[in-house]
């Protein structure tokens, strides 16, 4: 008979991007991009694509509300290159041209469920205030030629940025087969696993006790019971 043992394990995700959190800007598109390891295949859904142009909510908060929806699943060997999202806010400035208010990156959730995220974001910076005021003045301020490098650590440390503000995310996580492969997911499994573990490993003793001593200790305390 075949072996029909899974190798691979399947990760769902569907959820939205919410809102985002720019009090000093409006208008404001977003672009995203779900990156991956090499063992990682995309078996359902859009790994990139942009969102509608938002606006700036009238109350306090002043939040930009996007209700984007998000539907994508993974296969893979591996946990390595677990899937990540990288978005990128766009704006336009005082003359209409389209510039960068703030790249996030953060990880999907690994343990299935219902999450909420809040992804900081920031800008990247000029070396130096000439440097700015051209940016400034020809509309062609300091960002990534392609933001799929925040997914990736190279580099990071000798780009100055700043911080600008959050970007609210929600995810329904489902996870297939993670058990099967030899990865676990939930504290609840691993718990479950360390009492069954500890459960042989008591009756292994017993077993050993009772073999050395010949007798059985539960026998030996029960008839050492008084009666009344």
């Amino acid at each position: 008979m075949a072996n029909t043992t899974n190798t691979f394990f399947l990760l769902m995700a569907n959820g939205s991007i919410e809102s985002a959190e720019i009090p000093e800007y409006d208008q404001v598109f977003i672009k995203y991009f779900f990156v991956h390891g090499q063992d990682w295949d995309k078996i359902a859904g859009l790994e990139e694509g942009s969102t509608q142009i938002g606006h700036k909510s009238i109350d306090d908060r002043q939040t930009i509300a996007f209700n984007f929806p998000l539907d994508i699943t993974f296969k893979s060997t591996c946990p390595f290159g677990w899937p990540q999202l990288v978005v990128s806010c766009y704006g336009s400035d005082f003359l209409g041209r389209e510039v960068i208010r703030g790249y996030g990156v953060t990880h999907l959730p690994i343990s299935p469920g219902q999450h909420k995220i809040k992804i900081p974001l920031f800008v990247p910076e000029s070396t130096s205030l000439l440097q700015k005021f051209f940016a400034w003045s020809q509309g062609r301020r300091p960002e990534y030629i392609d933001p799929r490098v925040l997914a990736h650590g190279e580099g990071r440390e000798v780009t100055r940025v700043r911080s600008q503000g959050f970007l609210n995310l929600s995810f329904n996580i489902v996870t297939k087969d993670m058990k099967k492969v030899g990865y676990l997911t939930h504290k609840n499994d691993s718990n479950t696993n360390i009492g069954n573990q500890m459960i042989e490993m008591n009756n292994t003793t017993l077993g050993n006790l009772t073999q050395t001593l010949g007798f059985n200790p539960e026998q030996s305390m029960i008839s050492q019971t008084p009666r009344f």
